[in-house]
């Protein structure tokens, strides 16, 4: 009897330090089998989409001040005007949020109405070069740019956005972390990646140098003519 109380008792101090070891080294083990990487990488990707919607709110709270400078100088280009406005509404009014990135279709009809947006506050930037008086106003020179410097930051935004969606996607499909997307974090979806076009991630050109003008006939941006042959 006394042997194997003295067992019993040498057996707990081993048994609550092997407790202890499984305590300390199973949350180690299971981080080294990437269990958080999918909500890690998650994570980091909803900081970057939140980087992306605070430059393109920055973007849509100068297009006021811009057309009203514009609008003070050319009101004639009503047109383009009204067409800013327009689009900066659409932009403002299609809401993709971290819960919804995951949805193809509404990323993509956010993409495209802040493309939109885009381009025709490239247009809306050319009309300086008909307007001298608003080449040399400060207040727009000042909006242009801030312009310049957000559509830059957009661009950086939507790159760096990309690169830890595809990260993140890719940790839902390679192994080991594929285990835990098929089962502790099943519910989890690929995110959406802007795919939009060069020219429509590329900052509006802004230029001071007066367009080269059109040959005779020509419609505006139309390619130039082919040399004459010899």
């Amino acid at each position: 009897m006394r042997a194997a109380r003295g067992m019993t008792a040498l057996q707990n101090p081993f048994r609550k330090l092997a407790q202890m070891a499984a305590i300390f080294v199973l949350p180690v083990a299971l981080a080294g089998c990437g269990v958080n990487a999918i909500p890690t990488k998650q994570e980091a990707a909803k900081a970057a989409w939140a980087d992306v919607q605070n430059d393109y709110q920055r973007r849509a709270d100068l297009i006021p001040n811009l057309v009203a400078t514009v609008k003070g100088y050319a009101a004639q280009e009503k047109s383009v005007l009204v067409e800013v406005t327009e689009a900066r509404a659409s932009a403002t009014q299609v809401k993709v949020d971290a819960s919804t990135l995951t949805n193809p279709a509404q990323f993509q009809q956010y993409q495209q109405a802040q493309d939109k947006l885009s381009g025709v506050l490239g247009r809306l930037m050319m009309i300086q070069e008909k307007y001298p008086d608003l080449k040399s106003n400060e207040n727009f020179m000042a909006l242009q740019s801030q312009l310049e410097g957000t559509e830059n930051r957009i661009a950086v935004a939507r790159r760096d956005y990309n690169s830890a969606v595809q990260d993140y996607n890719t940790t839902l499909r390679v192994f080991p972390t594929v285990l835990w997307a098929s089962t502790l974090y099943s519910s989890e979806k690929p995110m959406a990646l802007f795919s939009a076009t060069a020219a429509a991630q590329s900052a509006p050109t802004v230029s001071f140098d007066a367009a080269p003008a059109a040959a005779p006939g020509a419609s505006p941006g139309s390619a130039p003519p082919a040399p004459a042959a010899k």
